[in-house]
């Protein structure tokens, strides 16, 4: 993997892990296009580089509103942020016990298995097409909404699903806000991030590898600046509801991951 493989990837991880269209997917596609599926440890350590870029332009978007959530626990009025925070740990123990316990089974999806990755795509599609026809309410995100959202959420650990597009397609069908489903669906990302990749470090795994820090830094630097534009972008996407025009999308890659890869 050399400079421009890495730029190239860091562009895809960091415009579709906020897109709804699957990062994990199209990262399968582009190592299958770059040819770069050299070693294991390279894509883990590349993989783990490359979201942790995008869940710090995550806390760089929303530093307001984790910082209020924060700051409100010692307030005196901090019941709704300690009741938030609890919501966004029972949304992540899904996707936490999934990926602890089924490791091993996970990793056998990522050796490069296109068909699979569009088979999910097109139901990623479906889930954004939906949208446009179950019209959004206001409701708040309750307890036994984030339970549902983080069942989503685990789900989405299959390459070909948007982790933000069934988290946020599925707390829109839920009755929630569009404003809430999108802000709570990039939050609790960011603890399933970072506890993957603690679990990589102390695995020791992460460190064998080949790649120069050169190719390192610039899929860093290209993933978190294309997930910042990214993260802004699906904000306005879904407070438009304009999800729909990315299932046309995921449909079309799905075909072709199908039919030509």
């Amino acid at each position: 993997m050399d400079e421009i493989d890495a730029l190239v990837l860091g562009i895809i991880q960091g415009l579709t892990e906020f897109l709804p269209v699957s990062s994990s997917g199209h990262l399968e596609i582009g190592r299958r296009l770059l040819g770069a599926n050299e070693l294991p440890s390279d894509n883990l350590l590349m993989t783990s580089i490359l979201h942790f870029a995008t869940a710090l332009s995550t806390i760089v978007i929303f530093r307001k509103e984790i910082w209020r959530l924060f700051t409100g626990i010692l307030s005196e009025n901090s019941e709704d942020s300690k009741n938030y925070i609890i919501k966004i740990i029972i949304a992540i123990i899904p996707a936490g016990i999934i990926g602890f316990t089924l490791n091993d089974y996970i990793e056998i999806l990522f050796t490069g298995n296109i068909t699979l990755v569009g088979i999910m795509l097109i139901i990623t599609g479906i889930l954004l097409f939906l949208t446009k026809i179950i019209k959004p309410k206001n409701s708040n995100i309750s307890k036994t909404d984030a339970i549902i959202i983080g069942l989503s959420q685990a789900f989405a650990i299959l390459p070909g699903i948007s982790r933000s597009g069934a988290t946020i397609c599925t707390s829109l069908f839920l009755g929630n806000s569009k404003s809430d489903s999108a802000k709570f669906s990039f939050l609790i990302v960011i603890p399933v991030i970072f506890g993957a990749i603690l679990k990589d470090i102390f695995s020791g795994e992460i460190f064998n590898n080949q790649l120069d820090l050169s190719v390192l830094i610039i899929g860093f630097l290209s993933s978190f600046i294309f997930g910042l534009l990214a993260c802004k972008l699906m904000l306005k996407i879904v407070n438009n509801n304009n999800l729909i025009y990315f299932s046309f999308y995921c449909f079309t890659l799905g075909i072709i991951s199908i039919s030509l890869l």
